[in-house]
């Protein structure tokens, strides 16, 4: 099973311990699915990560575990070529990473652009809770 976890999912993470978004990090670490990470999203990470009011939120020590994290256990691929298939930018990017990644699941946090989507080229777009659920079923895609 191949998961594109947007940006927002994994600042989550970070943030609040407990939560889909932390959860659902943490089920990647045991191994249940394999992570894509693009290139363009490590650059959006740590372009996020150092935003000054994010600061009193989330320990650089943490942030900096996980982009190692990432480095080391994701699968890192290229950003694919971009469609204009969301109103943001930065979404078309991550959902081509996903699509050339032939990746099974996107979860997202972003219910205004990504998660209106649904879909993307089959690939379904789910919130954490949602892709939780599946996971803990074992009916991935």
């Amino acid at each position: 099973m191949r998961v594109v976890l947007d940006t927002n999912i994994l600042i989550g993470a970070l943030i609040t311990k407990g939560t889909p978004p932390d959860e659902l990090y943490k089920a990647w670490l045991r191994g249940e699915f394999d992570l894509i990470v693009s290139h363009f999203q490590f650059a959006e990470l740590e372009a996020v990560l150092a935003r000054p009011r994010l600061r009193k939120f989330v320990h650089a020590n943490e942030a900096n575990i996980m982009i190692e994290e990432l480095r080391s256990l994701a699968v890192i691929t290229e950003t694919g070529q971009s469609e204009n298939l969301s109103p943001d930018p930065d979404d078309d990017r991550i959902l081509a990473s996903a699509i050339a990644a032939q990746a099974d699941l996107i979860v997202s946090g972003d219910k205004r652009d990504m998660l209106a989507l649904a879909e993307v080229r089959g690939i379904p777009i789910l919130t954490a809770r949602q892709a939780l659920d599946l996971i803990g079923q074992g009916n991935l895609p």
